[in-house]
């Protein structure tokens, strides 16, 4: 018998367009002659899975739904919503709650990475470099004089919490900087102000099951843009991206190597990719992304193909490694 597949999108921020967009390209990469696949869109307190035209309201006691009069119930959620509540740990306890498995790293790990100062500042603890940055939360107060005595012009102002470059802005003059930290704030309650680095953006997949381990090809990242802002992101014309990156095999290896080190560290699980950026022969660390885009083109499925991987065969093993080490 087929298991029930619940691939959760949606979310409560302004990446729901993007969330719902992976959800489509999940449906095209789990083999649909293994599972039974449903999308089910959380937004804000409406849970619903959606066949068709048809919505079915979620029963919240057991994430299931009734359909034709037969009850639903999910053997495992694939979380891709990119924000609040499913990227920063909040649906990941409530999963462990009612004993679902699921597809991303746990309660611990997604609420640190979604903070991307304390994770940050926390790997920074095992020697992994960073760029220079600051922490507003809502009510604090900064000069522009210190900005700049601490990060330097340019640098980069956007949502502590959140992804897709919503919010974001390169700060090229002190004038500049009050308008940038409203901005960042109309996305969430922290704002993390940080230096500009120049050099080549890189990012990097990885993921784990029982008995094996895959770091994915470099993938690297030329925006046409300021920044790799929302537009580059989601604007093919605006972006090229080269996997394998461009860079000696050297680097390459140490690259992987500091991906995969970053997943035990924070006790990842399911598939992640970590950001960095090459200046002067030094890597440093951006972000790490524990629910990543999931469309046809985004990073992730680039790089498996790069691998030479089956992306129906890596989402067969995340799904059936969880379901597994819940028996």
């Amino acid at each position: 018998m087929k298991k029930n597949i619940a691939i959760i999108a949606g979310g409560d921020s302004s990446e729901w367009v993007v969330s719902m967009k992976s959800a489509e390209g999940l449906m095209s990469f789990i083999d649909a002659e293994r599972y039974n696949r449903y999308l089910v869109v959380i937004r804000n307190k409406e849970w619903y899975a959606s066949i068709g035209d048809e919505k079915f309201i979620i029963d919240k006691n057991d994430f299931s739904f009734t359909h034709a009069n037969t009850k639903v119930v999910f053997d495992f959620a694939y979380i891709t919503i990119h924000g609040t509540p499913g990227e920063n740990g909040i649906l990941q306890g409530y999963f462990d709650l009612i004993g679902l498995p699921y597809s991303c790293c746990g309660v611990l790990a997604s609420a640190l990475t979604f903070n991307k100062y304390a994770c940050n500042h926390y790997l920074s603890g095992f020697g992994i470099q960073i760029a220079p940055s600051i922490r507003l939360r809502k009510g604090e107060y900064l000069e522009a004089e210190d900005v700049v005595d601490i990060c330097g012009i340019p640098c980069f102002i956007k949502p502590n919490v959140g992804g897709s470059s919503f919010g974001v802005t390169k700060v090229k003059n002190p004038g500049e900087i009050y308008d940038a930290v409203e901005k960042a704030f109309g996305e969430g309650e922290e704002v993390i102000i940080e230096s500009f680095i120049e050099g080549t953006e890189i990012t990097c997949g990885c993921y784990k099951v029982k008995d094996h381990a895959v770091v994915f090809p470099i993938t690297e990242v030329v925006s046409k843009n300021e920044f790799f802002d929302y537009e580059a992101k989601y604007t093919a014309s605006k972006v090229e991206e080269i996997t394998p990156a461009r860079i000696s095999n050297e680097l390459t290896k140490e690259v992987q190597e500091l991906t995969s080190e970053i997943y035990d560290i924070l006790g990842c699980k399911g598939i992640i990719r970590i950001d960095y950026i090459i200046s002067k022969g030094k890597l440093f660390l951006l972000e790490v992304n524990t629910t990543p885009g999931m469309t046809t083109t985004s990073f992730i499925p680039q790089q498996v193909r790069a691998a030479g991987l089956d992306i129906k065969e890596v989402m067969h093993e995340i799904i059936e490694n969880e379901i597994k080490s819940h028996s």
